[in-house]
């Protein structure tokens, strides 16, 4: 079914978004004149971001198995 492969390709893009805004808000990942850059906020965005595309990309995985 296409909707289970949209929402399982949806849901990797939001978790990597997700794990680089994570990057970000520790100072890993990006330039220093980003406002996510060592911004603690950004630390829980990024969790919760990369979170939800987890649980996108499982649906995603559950509409693919039920065909």
């Amino acid at each position: 079914m296409k909707g289970g492969k949209a929402l399982t390709i949806i849901g990797i893009i939001i978790g990597i978004f997700g794990v680089i805004f994570h990057l970000q808000g520790q100072s890993i990942v990006g330039p220093e004149s980003s406002f996510m850059y060592a911004n603690p906020e950004w630390v829980s965005y990024g969790l919760q971001i990369m979170i939800l595309g987890i649980i996108i990309l499982s649906a995603g995985f559950v509409i693919l198995k039920k065909n």
